[in-house]
């Protein structure tokens, strides 16, 4: 059960559909995973080809392995709209420690509505975080070898 810091650079997306009347998109992004919660700055007037290069910290300490993005669009005079979300497995980048930035497609209604761009890293909690790590760290280690005999 992986526990530690699992960063996230949100750096763009493209494609989204540009469904204002009047004026371009402002989207921005809603990235969960468990209960905890991060949402993007707005990008006022970025249409469907949004930069962000923002980073969020989330907290691992269960096995849940998925990262949920959601784009919305705000909307001054209404609810803001849903522009389609991106479900990320996580399970590479416990394993690896970090993933390169990479687009994961956008699916709204189960079709294909753009793409989001981002970058993942996982860092492991160091103390006291996994039982198996501690057991190996402290047994036959710098302290059993140093001891005078």
């Amino acid at each position: 059960m992986p526990r530690g810091t699992l960063e996230v650079i949100l750096v763009s997306a493209k494609g989204l559909e540009d469904n204002d009347f009047l004026s371009s998109i402002d989207p921005y992004v809603i990235l969960s995973y468990r209960a905890q919660e991060h949402k993007s700055t707005v990008q006022e007037g970025a249409g469907s080809n949004p930069q962000w290069n923002e980073s969020f910290l989330f907290t691992v300490s269960d096995s849940a392995s998925e990262l949920n993005l959601r784009i919305m669009e705000k909307d001054n005079f209404s609810n803001d709209d849903f522009l389609g979300e991106a479900i990320i497995p996580l399970d590479a980048v416990f394993e690896e420690g970090s993933l390169p930035e990479a687009a994961y497609n956008l699916v709204k209604d189960q079709e294909y509505c753009g793409e989001i761009k981002v970058a993942l890293t996982f860092t492991p909690e160091r103390n006291g975080g996994d039982q198996g790590y501690i057991a190996e760290e402290t047994f036959g280690g710098w302290k059993e070898s140093n001891r005078e005999f």
